[in-house]
Parts: C-alpha cells; structure tokens; sequence
C-alpha cells in the first residue's frame, strides 16, 4: 500500500522543492547573462505566484521556470490555465507596484531539462484573461 503522508512523502516534497529552487536560480543566472537584473523571486499574490520578475531597461519580464525531463516536456506543461494564473498574478504585482505599471512587459519561460540544458523562450506566452 502506498504511503500518502509521513516522512516519505515529506521527503519527496522536500527534494521537489529543492529541485525548483535550484532551477529557479539556473533561470536567474541565465536571464542575468542575457542583461536583466532579477527584481523579485518566488512572488506571491492572491491571484498566484510568479517565478521571477526581470528588468532590462524599460522591460519588465514575468519569467515562469519549468523543469522537467527534457526541453519539449518543460515547454508543453505551461498550461493554458497556469498562463492565466501568471497574468493575474503580474496584473496584481503592478496593481502593488504602480511605479513598474508604464514599462514594457512581456511573458518568457525559461525551460530546463534534468540534463542541464536550459533555454530561455522570450515572449512565450501572451496574457490570457
């Protein structure tokens, strides 16, 4: 019978979340390396969470971080729900942040297979209402 709470499923929360960490900061330094300063990570709103937040000039970037298996795995589980969530979410940031509301603002994905190749997907989605 398989086990549904208790240390074991502790355990594997706990190294999933770790595992998210580490690709969130993977994702940050590549975005760094492209030129954009990281203004925020791991924000909670009401409306849900975003990734990291990124500024290059006058663009302001909503980043969502994807690892899974490989590349094309990581692309296709940006569900068309979870892209509504992202853009609720950045609509509710810059509702908190009126200064940030006049820059240019763009969704991307950065993508990261187990293997360690990452990609960065500028525009990768548009905001769905």
């Amino acid at each position: 019978m398989a086990e549904n709470s208790g240390p074991a499923q502790k355990a594997r929360r706990r190294a999933a979340h770790d595992r998210g960490l580490q690709a969130e900061t993977r994702a940050a330094a590549l975005l760094g390396a492209h030129g954009f300063d990281i203004i925020a990570r791991r924000v909670r709103t009401k409306a849900g969470e975003i990734d990291l937040i990124a500024r290059q000039g006058d663009l302001l970037v909503f980043c969502e971080v994807k690892q899974r298996a490989d590349i094309a795995d990581a692309a296709y589980s940006i569900l068309p729900r979870q892209r509504r969530r992202i853009a609720a979410a950045a609509e509710a940031y810059l509702a908190a942040h009126p200064e940030l509301a006049t820059l240019n603002m763009r969704f991307d994905a950065v993508l990261i297979a187990r293997t360690g190749a990452a990609e960065h997907l500028p525009g990768a989605f548009e905001a769905e209402w």
